[in-house]
């Protein structure tokens, strides 16, 4: 059992809901005999979130301007003292009684998330249409199976995560980005179903968002997986390019331009996309494992 960990909470002008999430936590986890410091990151709120934090007993953190979600995280993470870490929302829409959940199932992963498909689970109907589309499309191209893309409350290990801080975003992709990067390089990552309830306040989400959080699935894809985005396209291009064909065989002795770009297309993207694959496992980035054991090896020559 997990006797030590680090709850991280990102907090924009979050007066109304923070003191409670605290209060939540700390007194959960203590309940449970757990070690726990809660680390609030105030990301430059106008408001007296910062206050209402202290008031309640967490280490807090400050910005000076707003940097975003992703970059709160990155402060808290960086500063937390246990090497387990919990991460979750300051409005109030993660209850805290599924933390002992993620805990209990880290023993046996490297990041639980808390996919938001229990019973009781307050998503705007106007968002799911978008959040399915992504989350299909995200599942495709990471070749696994991702009932929650972006939820924002997961544990993890710290070190794991913070070998993938030079890709992690600072705004609020930063969750999709761990959970596609992770994935793409075979940790164990586990969910765990939870309720999901009406924050306390105002969204900072707005429609147009979910046009960023595609840019930044394929973003993603194009880093670790570039092959499972080119090679669509190449067969698109080739399907056309031998359907072409054959109608024009059937008019005329010669093939058409356009048939003969079509092929010379899908060849030209399925070598873009090989030479791709290569850069992304090879030579583009080393995977965090690998990371580990060039440290390791700094360390022991006295580099």
């Amino acid at each position: 059992m997990i006797k030590a960990v680090s709850v991280v909470i990102p907090a924009f002008n979050e007066e109304k809901g923070i003191g409670p999430v605290i209060e939540q936590v700390r007194g959960l986890l203590q309940e449970k005999g757990v070690d726990a410091e809660v680390v609030v990151v105030d990301d430059g709120s106008t408001d007296a979130s910062a206050k209402a934090a202290q008031a309640a007993g967490a280490r807090v953190i400050r910005h000076r301007s707003n940097r975003g979600y992703g970059a709160a995280l990155k402060t808290g993470i960086t500063a937390a003292k246990h090497s387990i870490v919990v991460i979750t929302d300051a409005d109030g829409t993660y209850p805290a009684a599924h933390i002992p959940e993620l805990l209990a199932e880290l023993e046996n992963a490297d990041m639980v998330v808390g996919a938001r498909t229990g019973r009781n689970v307050a998503i705007p109907a106007v968002r799911k249409p978008a959040k399915w589309a992504l989350n299909r499309l995200a599942n495709y191209l990471s070749g696994a199976r991702i009932p929650d893309l972006n939820s924002g409350l997961r544990a993890f290990r710290r070190e794991i995560a913070m070998q993938y801080f030079p890709i992690l975003p600072d705004q609020f992709s930063w969750t999709t980005t761990i959970t596609l990067a992770m994935h793409c390089d075979k940790y164990a990552v586990s969910y765990v179903p939870i309720d999901y309830l009406r924050r306390t306040g105002k969204s900072k989400i707005v429609p147009w968002d979910a046009g960023s959080f595609l840019v930044l699935i394929l973003r993603t894809a194009m880093q670790f997986r570039p092959l499972r985005v080119f090679l669509p396209l190449a067969l698109l291009c080739l399907l056309y390019g031998v359907v072409k064909t054959a109608i024009d065989l059937t008019r005329d002795p010669n093939i058409s331009a356009s048939a003969l770009l079509a092929l010379l297309s899908a060849l030209q993207v399925t070598l873009i996309g090989m030479v791709g694959d290569a850069f992304a496992t090879r030579l583009g980035r080393m995977s965090p494992q690998a990371m580990g054991v060039v440290q390791s090896r700094e360390m022991e020559s006295g580099e």
